[in-house]
């Protein structure tokens, strides 16, 4: 039996580094610290997720987190997911009014025109509205012709652009899918920041074919439906571990500069009565701490990008 011939290992695209340029690779200690406003130590970003989920799911490429699971009629799911922007989202609402909390909501567009309503109370209470894509049945992945997708985007955020003093920074892809061609198509209608990626507990730069974008950090390990309806886990099991979320990145701020506790919820997931006080204990909990500041995704954006 002969050897492996060397030409066999030698690739010419072959290059020390990631298999993709989009960004520099770094590691979060070594990075520049950050000071947020006011000498604050944690960044507190709050963000629902306002989602549409047809009855009539097409599920391509996959069924997104949410989707419909039995046959067609899926009453028991579709009015689960309907409950949240009837009724759970405005009962969240008020606890974050009663606590001053700067809120973020990843909106899809079929929300905004479906629930005319709620899209009119966030815009009141001064919240940033990021846009999620058409409806949770609209994926964005590779193998969706690149014009299609460019509709898909062009359509998003047209719907909100039509509101007026509305401006739409920030995207979030449902189910947090992407194509290669994503990042390029949202950079290009305007979108300064991302929340799709998760390898990170701070915001950084990206590249695209039509200028930077920001990444920002959204985490899904510590997200509600991760954590009560994808583990199983407990109301009290998922207050304890936003708590300690919160306490390690207040624990590294007192060294390492200013951190992003990010918390991605569900109205028809946290928005039920016998769950809504297991969030307000936990955000209870870091209002508590001297130097949280509870800002935007756009508010964090632009403290972060001064300082680079």
């Amino acid at each position: 039996m002969t050897g492996i011939p060397p030409e066999y290992l030698q690739y010419r695209a072959r290059k020390y580094g990631m298999d993709h340029d989009r960004y520099d690779w770094s590691i979060l200690p070594r990075r520049k610290k950050v000071e947020w406003p006011g000498g604050a130590r944690v960044a507190l970003w709050v963000m629902p997720a306002l989602e549409w989920f047809p009855i009539d799911m097409k599920g391509k490429p996959f069924k997104p987190p949410g989707a419909m699971q039995t046959s067609y009629p899926d009453l028991r799911h579709y009015t689960l997911r309907d409950y949240g922007n009837r009724v759970g989202i405005w009962r969240m609402m008020r606890s974050f009014d009663r606590m001053g909390i700067r809120v973020t909501a990843a909106m899809n567009a079929a929300v905004a025109t479906r629930y005319p309503a709620l899209l009119e109370a966030c815009v009141a209470r001064g919240w940033e509205i990021v846009a999620n894509g058409q409806d949770m049945d609209h994926l964005h992945y590779e193998g969706l012709p690149v014009e299609d997708e460019r509709k898909q985007v062009a359509t998003t955020l047209e719907v909100f652009r039509r509101v007026p003093g509305l401006k739409v920074r920030g995207w979030l892809s449902p189910a947090k899918s992407q194509s290669k061609a994503t990042l390029d198509l949202v950079a290009a209608s305007g979108i300064e920041y991302c929340c799709d990626w998760v390898n990170d507990d701070m915001p950084y730069a990206m590249r695209t074919a039509h200028g930077p974008l920001v990444a920002m950090p959204h985490p899904i390990d510590i997200d509600d439906h991760t954590i009560l309806i994808q583990n199983h886990h407990s109301d009290d099991e998922f207050r304890d571990q936003l708590c300690d979320q919160f306490d390690c990145l207040y624990e590294e701020s007192a060294t390492q500069g200013g951190r992003v506790m990010a918390i991605s919820l569900h109205p028809w997931i946290t928005g039920q009565p016998y769950r809504i006080g297991a969030l307000e204990q936990a955000l209870r909990h870091m209002l508590s701490r001297k130097g949280v500041w509870s800002a935007t995704g756009a508010e964090i954006m632009d403290a972060w990008k001064a300082q680079q």
